[in-house]
């Protein structure tokens, strides 16, 4: 049964259908999760996987407990969408680029989590289930905080050593306080690299 389906006749049935659709998401990236980890040549990168693993496997109890809650049957739906996602960080091979492709695919999945999230707080509210909607909020707090990881990551990290290798022959370093003191103003983008501020 896909989204736009004429299965789907009320608000409580477009709810659990994506209830069901970010349950198989979830579940799939728990397997996914470990194998990223795996490939990453980046400990941060590394560690960051690892820890959303933890994380995600919260977020399956939480939808197990929202569907229980709202008494409406934990099965997943498949999800071609995760499932393409998840393919795409297969599809990398190349070392010199892979952490950014693992990135890419990682920040993808996050972003279709955030959107199913968000439509499933507003839809939760509609149906009068401010209960399962705040344990839903929850998820989509650490769903936005790990795409905001996985940002600062990518700019400050990943392209810039992927630059700096290939133009400089140099190793990226975090700035740390070389910047203090100092009159260089960042007008946008600082908040993106650690050390760094607007």
């Amino acid at each position: 049964m896909g989204l736009f389906t004429k299965d789907l006749k009320a608000m409580n049935d477009l709810f659990v259908h994506q209830l069901q659709d970010i349950y198989y998401a979830e579940k799939q990236l728990v397997k996914a999760l470990p194998k990223m980890a795996e490939k990453a040549a980046d400990k941060q990168l590394k560690q960051g996987f690892l820890t959303h693993l933890d994380e995600t496997k919260t977020h399956v109890q939480r939808l197990e407990q929202v569907f229980q809650m709202h008494g409406a049957e934990a099965k997943p739906v498949d999800c071609p969408a995760i499932d393409g996602i998840i393919e795409e960080a297969n599809e990398v091979e190349d070392k010199s680029v892979l952490d950014a492709a693992l990135i890419n695919a990682a920040q993808a999945a996050e972003h279709y989590e955030i959107t199913r999230y968000g439509s499933l707080i507003a839809w939760a509210k509609q149906l009068g289930r401010n209960d399962c909607a705040s344990i839903l909020q929850k998820t989509l707090d650490e769903e936005r905080a790990t795409d905001k990881k996985l940002t600062t990551l990518a700019v400050s990290k990943i392209v810039a050593e992927a630059f700096l290798a290939k133009h400089l022959g140099g190793r990226y370093q975090p700035i740390g306080n070389d910047f203090t003191g100092s009159t260089l103003k960042v007008e946008t983008g600082g908040e993106l690299v650690p050390g760094l501020s607007g």
